[in-house]
């Protein structure tokens, strides 16, 4: 299996390089259902990190709230998202950024590719001009002529003819409009690219190609990513690092290599053992039984319990906080609080 994680690690913290520190987050739909809770990791520049879940699993919540895209009745209602920009000035945080500030990031430092590039692009805007009103809505010096040849260049850089700027979304294929929307997300230059489930409409080699440029392009410009998926053997394959989510927390994050060789959390290795190995005798899938919980009602002690095949009788009653278990984070009551197993 090709991995990203076989790259050098990348710093750690604030001031050895993180571009995103995401602290003790919160959102909740109309003050009753919690999607994310207490969701907490760093994001180091020129990092990719994975999210993966089952559906419901809280995934997309997060990305809208890092984004400041959520809607009523969404409401990010604890925590901080605090981005580290290339001045090396003081953080900023997301959260109470007002609307002008906030609008002044949007594009040249954190961006967003979303998951149907159809849905995302403007049916009436031929692409050229999509990427002209972003460029120099943020670069007031710009003129149109320098804007359309920016376009094509960017264009270009995911593998799309220039010519193609000023084409409609509707005469692209799947996949060029979604690298055209990889594009558009990179167009002035961010620290920070959101991606939520970017290949899920396209087929399988259309999606080896799409990664191919993202990877390409992330070693060239050096922009951190967080990418959002169910599909846990692709980030297997792309991410430096992987956050797994269920019932809106984060239940164990570690390295791609870590959580595929020896994963913790037994959600975690249900993700893992519900896909076949491509190089390995034929085996039973076995899957994960049951069903994600109710957010609407909210089960006490461990969310996982009622589908855990490890669950035991402390479970139901205490909630497993993150605790460092042989070199990364899991929240489970089969690691006692405060033993590194490593």
């Amino acid at each position: 299996m090709t991995s990203q994680t076989q790259e050098q690690p990348l710093a750690t913290g604030a001031a050895d390089g993180a571009v995103l520190e995401v602290e003790g987050l919160c959102v909740e739909y109309a003050g009753q259902v919690r999607a994310c809770v207490d969701v907490s990791f760093t994001l180091r520049r020129g990092e990719i990190l994975g999210v993966a879940g089952e559906s419901g699993s809280g995934k997309s919540t997060l990305i809208t709230a890092l984004t400041r895209l959520q809607r009523p009745p969404a409401e990010t209602t604890a925590g901080r998202i605090l981005y580290h920009g290339r001045d090396g000035g003081p953080p900023v945080d997301l959260v109470t950024l007002d609307s002008g500030r906030l609008r002044a990031l949007r594009w040249t430092n954190v961006s967003i590719v979303l998951q149907s590039a159809m849905d995302a692009l403007n049916p009436v805007m031929r692409l050229g001009a999509q990427f002209a009103d972003v460029l120099r809505a943020h670069d007031r010096r710009m003129g149109k002529k320098e804007a359309w040849r920016r376009a094509a260049e960017l264009l270009a850089m995911v593998g799309i003819s220039g010519d193609r700027a000023r084409a409609y979304p509707h005469q692209l294929s799947g996949g060029m409009r979604q690298r055209a929307a990889i594009a558009l997300a990179l167009a002035c230059r961010p620290d920070l690219v959101v991606m939520d489930e970017p290949t899920t409409a396209v087929d399988v080699v259309m999606q080896r190609q799409i990664l191919a440029q993202v990877l390409r392009l992330r070693r060239e410009l050096g922009f951190g990513v967080v990418f959002v998926t169910h599909d846990l053997s692709l980030l297997l394959e792309v991410a430096d690092r992987i956050a797994i989510m269920y019932a809106g927390r984060i239940v164990e994050i570690g390295t791609a290599h870590a959580l595929y060789t020896d994963p913790k959390h037994p959600y975690t290795w249900g993700l893992r053992d519900s896909f076949p190995p491509l190089h390995a005798p034929l085996r039973p899938l076995t899957g994960i039984p049951g069903s994600p919980p109710d957010l609407r009602r909210p089960l006490p002690g461990c969310a996982f319990r009622p589908r855990c095949q490890k669950s035991f009788d402390g479970c139901e009653r205490t909630r497993p906080e993150l605790v460092t278990v042989g070199g990364h984070e899991v929240a489970c009551l089969l690691y006692p609080a405060g033993d590194d197993l490593s």
